[in-house]
């Protein structure tokens, strides 16, 4: 019993004497916002690159309908159904997604 009652002081003042090393904080900060899919990172896409990004999302038989203006607009089959997409061609970012009939 008096061992311990002996021991508790000499570890709190051992503890209390070695020496705390600090190392100042790294505080960089990274932030990244981009507009747009990831295939394009903000800047224009071409009417093949749509048709790729397209597919690569699980569509097949994807079909140019209109590759002029400010948006493109394809048509597709995914899951049973046909699908008119359309993707605005500055940032690459789908837009509209319609099912039409067969």
């Amino acid at each position: 019993m008096w061992k311990r009652f002996l021991a508790l002081p000499a570890v709190l003042l051992a503890l209390m004497l070695v020496p705390v090393a600090s190392a100042p904080a790294d505080a960089s900060v990274t932030i990244n916002i981009n507009i747009g899919s990831s295939i394009s990172n903000g800047r224009g896409i071409s009417c093949a690159q749509g048709e790729r990004m397209l597919r690569n999302r699980g569509f097949r038989d994807v079909r140019r309908i209109d590759c002029r203006g400010r948006y493109f607009v394809y048509r597709a089959w995914r899951g049973g159904s046909r699908y008119e997409i359309t993707v605005r061609s500055s940032n690459g970012r789908v837009v509209n997604i319609r099912r039409i009939r067969r």
